[in-house]
């Protein structure tokens, strides 16, 4: 079966698709729509994945303006690769575009942001989604937050969405010792650490996450910051730490490699997100994994997951008075109970994120989309 994968670019999340499902009966094809210049992941694809070299893909594509001007070279790259199967997302960039080409089956996959935030920037983005959904065979979801917004969109069949928590791989992302070293390089063996990997942006709540952190660090000044990543606020970042003297609190060791990530989740007391949006956040599941007590945003993607004083807390978007009580809350937590919700967050992994098992749901609508009589009858 001839998969053509397209997506906005090419980050940690389209790599662990790619590789599990680069195994026969399939044969992936990778389309890349832009290069934004932001490098989301380093690891090469394996030789059996096949990248396609088109028009797009190699600088910023950020409107519907320049993704429609591609519309040819999209329909070129099928005449080519010749699938039996698109499989596209976000919702209205790949997702439209491979609408408008006309070909089924489509799988279509939302990324969480383009159905709870873009689809309601306007009525011209409410309309491209509305046509991306409504021309599509499959929906692709991670959350039933995400599935209710497309369905509150369009009537879309129950039948038709495949949904499941995209996962991580729990033999990586367990308990362990690795983040000692972290710990031992930052001079915080004794202090207690917070963790933050979002990509520095408004969307993300980064500078509610550092204002939290300043308000919670005057109560509980053994609080340290392990601030991951790198985005268009870095400046802002930069400036807030310089600003308020938390040099020598917030560590910024910027864009970390995949396989060094675990050690700063295993050297974390506490993870901490203060996203506006989400689905399923996968830097949640991996913190649970590990067995991190959670501080999260009081969204519906995240009371899927969170149950406050349970296994972590929720904080109320955009407010760092709220979110410092929940972070207060999470620090002075006894060993026991550290203990007793680390037990309990990693065994909440094992049972719902399981990346080997949940991908299972994927390969399985691929096979039903190809076989006679699958495709929506009034799609397109």
């Amino acid at each position: 079966m001839r998969v053509l994968y397209f997506s906005r670019d090419y980050t940690t999340h389209d790599f662990r698709f790619l590789v599990k499902l680069a195994t026969p009966p399939f044969e992936m094809h990778f389309l890349r729509l832009e290069a934004d210049g932001i490098p989301y992941e380093s690891r090469p694809l394996p030789a059996a994945i096949k990248v396609v070299e088109w028009e797009g893909g190699r600088e910023p594509a950020r409107t519907p303006e320049e993704w429609l001007h591609l519309m040819p070279a999209f329909e070129s790259v099928l005449e080519r690769v010749k699938p039996d199967l698109i499989h596209a997302g976000p919702v209205q960039s790949c997702g439209l575009m491979a609408a408008k080409s006309g070909f089924h089956p489509l799988l279509l996959m939302s990324w969480g942001s383009d159905l709870l935030v873009d689809a309601d920037r306007d009525d011209s983005w409410r309309r491209m989604t509305r046509f991306a959904l409504s021309h599509s065979d499959m929906f692709v979801c991670d959350s039933s937050t995400v599935r209710l917004k497309a369905q509150s969109l369009l009537p879309y069949p129950d039948d038709r969405v495949v949904q499941f928590p995209w996962g991580i791989d729990l033999a990586t992302f367990r308990p362990g010792i690795g983040g000692q070293t972290i710990r031992e390089r930052t001079g915080w063996e004794g202090n207690r650490i917070v963790l933050s990997v979002r990509t520095w942006e408004k969307l993300y709540g980064i500078d509610v996450l550092l204002e939290t952190f300043r308000i919670a660090y005057e109560s509980d000044p053994d609080l340290r910051l392990l601030l991951l990543g790198t985005g268009s606020l870095r400046e802002t970042v930069e400036g807030f730490i310089a600003d308020h003297g938390l040099r020598d609190i917030v560590h910024c060791p910027g864009q970390v490699p995949h396989s060094e990530l675990v050690r700063y989740f295993q050297a974390a007391d506490i993870y901490m997100s203060c996203a506006h949006s989400d689905g399923t956040s996968i830097s949640m599941l991996e913190a649970l994994g590990v067995g991190v007590p959670v501080v999260a945003t009081d969204i519906p993607s995240n009371r899927e997951w969170i149950e406050p004083g349970v296994n972590g807390w929720l904080g109320k978007a955009g407010n760092p008075e709220r979110f410092a009580s929940a972070l207060l809350s999470a620090s002075r937590m006894s060993g026991g109970e550290r203990a007793v919700m680390r037990q309990r967050n990693r065994a909440l992994a094992e049972e719902k994120a399981d990346w080997d098992r949940n991908i299972g749901k994927l390969m399985a609508a691929y096979t039903r989309l190809v076989q006679p009589g699958s495709v929506r009858s009034d799609a397109g």
